[in-house]
C-alpha cells in the first residue's frame, strides 16, 4: 500500500467516524426522550472524537518531524 493511499484511508476513517458520531448524536435528540441524550451515546460520541484526534494527531506529529528534524549535535554540547 502506498503511502498517499494509506493516509487517504486514515483520513477518510476518521472522517467517517465523526460523521456517524455526530449523527447518533442528531438521532439522540430526535428520538423520545425528546432533546435527552443517552449516555452510550455520548461516550461513543467521545470514542469518535478519540480516534479521529488520534488519526490527525499522530499524523500531523509524524509528518512535521519528518519535515523538520533535528539539526546535528554542535560540537562542544
Amino acid at each position: 500500500m502506498s503511502k498517499e493511499t494509506k493516509e487517504s484511508v486514515q483520513i477518510w476513517s476518521a472522517v467517517g467516524m465523526l460523521a456517524v458520531g455526530v449523527a447518533l448524536v442528531i438521532a439522540g435528540f430526535i428520538v423520545s426522550p425528546t432533546g435527552e441524550v443517552s449516555e452510550s451515546v455520548l461516550w461513543f460520541f467521545a470514542q469518535c472524537l478519540i480516534y479521529a484526534g488520534s488519526i490527525f494527531g499522530i499524523g500531523i506529529y509524524w509528518r512535521d518531524k519528518k519535515a523538520s528534524p533535528l539539526p546535528p549535535p554542535q560540537e562542544g554540547e
